[in-house]
């Protein structure tokens, strides 16, 4: 049995250009999926938030259209109630990477608030690259990798082919216009080299021992693979 971190969101808002707070936190599907079938491969999941704040959901993840109709949202629902864990996070400060064997970031908009930004957040993907530990990042998870800055000022992923959720994915939700920045472009910028495919199409790439999926269709697929380099 292995240990498997899972680093999410800790705001249950995001922060529009006009200075608007849209509400979110993290993707239910996100969670419950790659949850689910580590749990299924008899793994512990630990939870980990900024500050240790119960994570928030977004609530429009838990909508029928959102989950392929009713049964697809409430099977996402029931899921996501049986995820104790997220009842009790560690704070992400006094997390200790060697302690893990895994580490996930789900998605939801609340990682472009929090983790684009957060220090610790930016620390630990850095020693999670760095061993070689397996590192999973779904949707705008990959917001998180912003932070992860070496002290030479160069971003840890520069190089490193990433999913993550698009620029035309975000235009088709209809947040592109009122973003104060994309997550694809922001990647982009730093040197990530973003891997798009067909928007709202499952698209999981994998490069050394990072695992990365572009949208919530993503999550089931990109725990697959991590569960592969798990053994």
């Amino acid at each position: 049995m292995s240990k498997i971190l899972f680093v999410m969101t800790g705001a249950d808002h995001w922060t529009l250009a006009d200075g608007s707070k849209h509400p979110t936190g993290f993707w239910a599907e996100e969670a419950v999926a790659p949850y689910q079938a580590f749990k299924a491969a008899g793994h512990e999941i630990v939870v980990a938030t900024p500050g240790g704040v119960v994570p928030t959901v977004d609530q429009g993840s838990l909508a029928a259209e959102a989950n392929g109709g009713q049964e697809g949202a409430d099977r996402i629902a029931a899921g996501l109630a049986a995820m104790a864990e997220i009842e009790n996070p560690l704070r992400l400060e006094d997390v200790d990477l060697g302690d893990y064997d895994a580490v996930f970031y789900p998605g939801g908009h609340g990682p472009m608030e929090d983790l684009a930004v957060d220090a610790a957040s930016g620390r630990l993907l850095i020693d999670t690259l760095d061993s070689g530990k397996p590192l999973g990042v779904v949707c705008h998870g990959p917001a998180a990798l912003l932070a992860a800055e070496r002290s030479d000022g160069s971003n840890a992923f520069a190089g490193y082919r990433v999913a993550a959720f698009s620029n035309a994915e975000e235009t088709q939700a209809g947040l592109a216009g009122k973003a104060k920045w994309l997550l694809q472009t922001r990647l982009e910028e730093a040197g990530v080299d973003v891997r798009v495919g067909e928007p709202w199409v499952a698209n999981v790439v994998v490069d050394r021992n990072l695992v990365t999926g572009q949208n919530p269709s993503s999550s089931a697929p990109l725990a697959a693979e991590l569960l592969k380099k798990l053994g």
